[in-house]
């Protein structure tokens, strides 16, 4: 039985999830819609796309592991079970932060203005960019899946004789976990560092704009402080994420302590809801296009409701 207050956050989290949902959903349709109508699909929409659609089995990761473990943590005795969870969210993961991580380069790539000789390189060479952070998503996840397989199997040899401390199994798996996770740590911070940049670059454009009286480079240089705001949003909601999951991780040693699992799924649940609207309402095109794919959605339902009376 659920105390008033776990049942308040998991309410706040499921609806975090169907948002979420629904947002990046929207997301991934205009994109694909553009693609279908343009017949090609530009490096951020792509990026944009694959972002919105990891984002979706993200959450119903997230969701189904929240729920099992809440109101079915028998279940959780089948080894098949958390192999399969553990397998999927490990894939889906890598996969969001490699897409969040490369949609913050390239948008640094595109928009910051340094002179520095690597960062000019990098400008002039963005798909030989891509391929590099796409062969160090390989690896890490290689590495990563091989160390799962391996804990995986441990467990199963341990399983009949669970004879050692509590603190030695909460030290290996601490260990185990930051191994795991070593390349979405370091795509983490990739990405905190290219976000940190881009807001330098941007606060100096704004300052730089300041001094000037003209009213379009007055609405120039709301449109950076807009932009710098939308960066600061990202990184607070991406360490939500990832302090959540750590949570999530931590209660695996005190499954009685529901009321902070569960904070913690709230918290993870944060980042790929609430930060695919601020995708939305930040970008016009979004916007527009989100507009019409929902009145489009709301033309249809009205239309099979008239044909239904």
């Amino acid at each position: 039985m659920l105390s008033a207050m776990s049942g308040v956050l998991l309410s706040v989290a499921t609806a975090e999830a169907v948002l979420g949902v629904l947002g990046n959903s929207i997301i991934a349709l205009v994109n694909c819609l553009d693609w279908a109508r343009k017949k090609k699909i530009s490096k951020i929409g792509l990026l944009l796309t694959g972002l919105a659609t990891t984002r979706i089995c993200l959450i119903w990761i997230l969701s189904l592991d929240a729920y099992i473990k809440v109101f079915f943590p028998s279940m959780y005795r089948s080894n098949s079970l958390i192999e399969s969870i553990s397998y999927m969210w490990l894939t889906v993961n890598y996969l969001s932060v490699w897409f969040a991580a490369s949609l913050s380069i390239f948008y640094f790539l595109k928009i910051a203005n340094f002179s520095n000789y690597v960062f000019l390189w990098m400008k002039r060479r963005t798909v030989k960019v891509f391929y590099f952070l796409m062969g160090c998503l390989l690896i890490s996840w290689l590495i990563s899946f091989s160390i799962v397989v391996e804990n995986m199997e441990v467990n199963k040899m341990k399983q009949s004789n669970r004879t050692w401390e509590i603190h030695q199994e909460g030290r290996k798996a601490i260990i185990n976990y930051v191994s795991v996770n070593f390349g979405v740590l370091s795509l983490f911070m990739m990405t905190l560092f290219t976000c940190f940049l881009l807001i330098i670059s941007l606060w100096r454009h704004s300052r730089r704009m300041q001094s000037h009286v003209s009213g379009f480079r007055d609405l120039n240089t709301e449109a950076h402080v807009k932009a710098t705001k939308v960066l600061i949003s990202f990184i607070i909601l991406y360490t939500f994420y990832f302090i959540g999951i750590s949570i999530e991780i931590i209660c695996i040693f005190i499954p009685e302590n529901k009321l902070l699992f569960i904070f913690g799924f709230t918290m993870a649940s944060m980042y790929p809801c609430c930060h695919s609207f601020i995708l939305i309402l930040t970008s016009n095109h979004l916007k527009q296009s989100s507009v019409r794919v929902l009145s489009g959605l709301k033309c249809c339902e009205k239309g099979k409701g008239l044909r239904t009376m």
